[in-house]
C-alpha cells in the first residue's frame, strides 16, 4: 500500500514530468516558427530579386539561363529547410522518448518491488506460481526492450532514408541545369 506521502510524491513527478514535456513541446513548436519565419523573409527577399531578375530579360536564351541558375539553389535551399524541420523533429521526439523510457524504467523498477515482496509474503506451497510470474514479467520486460530496440532502429532507418532522398533532390538539382545546357 503506498502512503499519503508516497501518493503526494508520485503526484508531484508526475506533474513535474507533464510541465517539463510541455515546455519541450513548447520549444520545439517554437523552433519550427523561428525557421518558418526565417524561411519567409528569405522567400520573399528571393522573390523579389528574381522578379527584378525576369523583368530584366531580353530574350529566350537569357531567361533560360536564368532558370538554370535558379533551379539549384532553391532545391538545396528546400532539402536543408527538410533537414532543419526534421533536425528540430527529432530532437523534441527524443527528449519525449528519454523521457518515457526514463517513466518506463521506473515503473518496471517499481513493480519488480512489488513482485518482490508478494513473493516473499507469499504463502508457504506458492513458489512454483510465483516463480512462473516473475518469468512472465521478465519475458514482459524483454518484449518491452526488444520493441524499444526496433523502434530506435526503424526511427534510424527512417533518418537514414531521409537523408538519401534529400541528398538525391540536390544532386539531381545541380545535374538538371546541365543537361538542359547540353540539349539546347
Amino acid at each position: 500500500m503506498l502512503t499519503p506521502e508516497q501518493l503526494l510524491a508520485v503526484q508531484k513527478s508526475n506533474i513535474e514530468t507533464l510541465f517539463g514535456l510541455t515546455t519541450k513541446a513548447f520549444e520545439g513548436v517554437e523552433k519550427l516558427i523561428e525557421l518558418n519565419v526565417t524561411a519567409t523573409k528569405a522567400a520573399l527577399a528571393e522573390a523579389a530579386e528574381t522578379t527584378q531578375s525576369l523583368l530584366a530579360v531580353k530574350d529566350a536564351q537569357e531567361l533560360l539561363a536564368l532558370q538554370a541558375a535558379l533551379f539549384q539553389p532553391l532545391a538545396e535551399k528546400t532539402a536543408a529547410y527538410g533537414r532543419h524541420v526534421y533536425d528540430i523533429t527529432s530532437v523534441t521526439g527524443a527528449e519525449f522518448g528519454k523521457n518515457f523510457e526514463g517513466q518506463v524504467a521506473d515503473a518496471q523498477k517499481k513493480f519488480l518491488a512489488v513482485v518482490d515482496n508478494a513473493a516473499r509474503n507469499a504463502p508457504a506451497g506458492s513458489e512454483t506460481a510465483v516463480a512462473v510470474f516473475k518469468s512472465a514479467v521478465a519475458a514482459g520486460n524483454n518484449a518491452l526492450e526488444s520493441v524499444q530496440k526496433a523502434v530506435k532502429q526503424a526511427a534510424d532507418v527512417a533518418e537514414a532514408n531521409f537523408n538519401a532522398v534529400a541528398n538525391t533532390a540536390v544532386n539531381a538539382s545541380k545535374t538538371a541545369p546541365r543537361a538542359k545546357r547540353a540539349a539546347a
